[in-house]
């Protein structure tokens, strides 16, 4: 047997998962594109001849006759491709995007996103991301749409500007670490030791791309050496992101030493194809008027966000002075 055998066998094996996985992903758009059309022609003769839940069902039973083999025309799923075609009134949108992702995952956007223009958004970066349908729940839980793409950042001035649109998109403000646990978030060493125990939570909260290099990471400029809170390589930017994390408000000092860490990657790490190092700082909040004035002449890209443990959301206005404060609570409990 010739001795290039294995790797023969190794292309054919890749070459055949290719086509499986094309023929699997052609399937699931057709699918989806089907399910609009179908849920197109409900809302139609829904408004024309005022179509209700009895005539769906009876849909429902003729279809799984006539289709035994077939599944997903139970009377809930073609509810559910009438929402669709509801949400999205345009085919072409549906068959250019919304078809790259799998009905599923179109069920929970429709169940959880009202919003049009969020719902869009989510469907984009689910395709970017590549989120499964436990993620993209997740980041929908999260506020996902109102956090990316928010941190303050210099790069429409210090990146060149396909790079700086794409760096822009890839920080967020806020962060949220929500598995800090019982961590001192008042301890940037015991935050930071939680972040990367915890890294792999750490790494799908900074986005795709991002790769893990090391924790306080030494950097030894003329006779002084530094340590960097948190090092990363990001694949997609081409460029390695410098983290400093901090445990309190933001302040322009900071900006002096992470420029200083930016400036000794670029020279003792970044490789001649790789793009300029960014650098983000994480703190607890922040003046923006503060951060834009301390990054207004800077040269270095800089990006500044918060991070925090959880996501608050505001009562209704409805409901504001409706339930108890704490001290009313600690009052009735004795």
């Amino acid at each position: 047997m010739s001795g290039d055998y294995e790797e023969i066998l190794g292309a054919i094996k890749e070459r055949v998962l290719s086509e499986r996985r094309r023929v699997v992903l052609s399937a699931s758009s057709a699918l989806v594109c089907m399910y609009w059309d179908i849920g197109a022609l409900i809302l139609r003769r829904q408004a024309a001849e005022g179509w209700g839940a009895k005539v769906i069902d009876r849909l429902s039973r003729d279809l799984c006759r006539e289709f035994p083999d077939m599944k997903g025309f139970s009377p809930r799923n073609l509810k559910y491709m009438r929402r669709f075609a509801e949400a999205y009134r345009s085919r072409s949108f549906v068959q250019q995007v919304a078809a790259q992702l799998p009905w599923f995952h179109h069920c929970v956007l429709i169940d959880r996103v009202p919003d049009p223009v969020a719902r869009k958004w989510y469907v984009r970066a689910t395709i970017q991301q590549g989120w499964s349908r436990a993620l993209l729940t997740a980041e929908i839980d999260k506020r996902a749409h109102k956090r990316s793409g928010r941190a303050i950042t210099n790069f429409k001035r210090t990146l060149p500007r396909d790079q700086s649109k794409a760096a822009e998109a890839a920080f967020k403000d806020p962060y949220l670490f929500d598995f800090l646990g019982t961590a001192d978030t008042r301890r940037e060493r015991e935050v930071e030791q939680v972040l990367i125990d915890n890294v792999q939570r750490f790494l799908l909260e900074l986005g795709a791309g991002f790769a893990f290099v090391g924790r306080q990471v030494p950097i030894r400029v003329g006779d002084s050496e530094f340590f960097i809170d948190l090092l990363f390589y990001n694949l997609r930017l081409r460029c390695f992101v410098v983290i400093e994390l901090k445990a309190k408000r933001f302040e322009p000092s900071f900006i002096g030493q992470l420029n200083l860490y930016l400036s000794a990657i670029d020279a003792q790490h970044r490789h001649a194809t790789d793009a300029p190092t960014i650098g983000l700082i994480l703190c607890k909040s922040k003046d923006r008027l503060v951060v834009e004035y301390a990054l207004r002449e800077l040269k270095r890209p800089i990006g500044v966000a918060e991070w925090e443990t959880h996501v608050v959301s505001k009562l209704p206005k409805a409901l504001e002075g409706t339930l108890p404060t704490i001290a009313q609570l600690e009052a009735e409990l004795g």
